[in-house]
C-alpha cells in the first residue's frame, strides 16, 4: 500500500518538475528578446521576468526534482525494482535511469542559464533557446515511452521514434521562426 503512495507522489512530482521545465526556457526567451525593446521598457521587461522566474525555479522546478529523485529511489527500492536493474528484464529501466540522469543534467544547464540572466547575461539567442526548450519534450516522450512499454518497444524502433520526434521539432522551430520573422 506504502509504495502506490511513494509511486503517486513520484508521479505528481514529475509532473510538476516538468512542468517547470518547460516554462523556464520559454521565459529565458522571452527575457532575451527583451533586449530588442527599448530604454527604459528594456529594464522593466528583466525585472518583471526575473520575478517570475525565481520562484518558479527556486519554488517549483527545483523542489520538485529534488522530491522526484527522492520518491523515484523510494520507488525503485521499495518496489524491488533494484533487483531487475542489471538483467535483461529490466534493460528498460535501465536505459530510463540513463535518461533521468541525463535530464538531470538538462535541469543543471537550465540553472546556469537562469543564474546567467540573472546576472544581466544573455549567451544564448532566442532561437537557440527555443531549440534547448525542446530537449525537456524529447526526453518527456523517451522516459514515458520506455516506463509505459518497456520491453516491447526494439530499440532500433525507439531509436526510430526518437529521431523522426527530433526531426518534427525542429521543423517545427524552422517554420515557426519564418512566420515569426514574415510578421516583423
Amino acid at each position: 500500500m506504502a509504495y502506490l503512495y511513494l509511486k503517486a507522489v513520484h508521479i505528481i512530482f514529475v509532473v510538476t518538475w516538468f512542468a517547470g521545465l518547460f516554462y523556464m526556457p520559454r521565459l529565458f526567451i522571452y527575457n532575451v528578446e527583451a533586449n530588442e525593446q527599448p530604454q527604459p521598457a528594456q529594464d522593466v521587461l528583466h525585472r518583471q521576468f526575473a520575478k517570475m522566474m525565481k520562484p518558479l525555479w527556486y519554488g517549483i522546478t527545483w523542489p520538485s526534482a529534488v522530491i522526484t529523485l527522492i520518491m523515484g529511489l523510494s520507488v525503485l527500492f521499495k518496489g524491488s525494482w533494484a533487483q531487475i536493474l542489471l538483467t535483461p528484464a529490466g534493460f528498460w529501466l535501465l536505459l530510463k535511469l540513463v535518461l533521468v540522469l541525463f535530464l538531470y543534467a538538462y535541469h543543471y544547464s537550465l540553472h546556469r542559464i537562469f543564474k546567467q540572466q540573472m546576472a544581466g547575461i544573455y549567451k544564448y539567442s532566442s532561437d537557440q533557446l527555443r531549440m534547448w526548450n525542446e530537449v525537456a519534450t524529447i526526453f518527456l516522450v523517451a522516459i514515458v515511452m520506455l516506463v509505459v512499454v518497456k520491453k516491447e518497444i526494439s530499440v532500433i524502433w525507439g531509436l526510430v521514434g526518437m529521431i523522426l520526434l527530433i526531426f518534427i521539432l525542429m521543423l517545427v522551430i524552422r517554420i515557426y521562426k519564418r512566420v515569426r520573422n514574415k510578421g516583423k
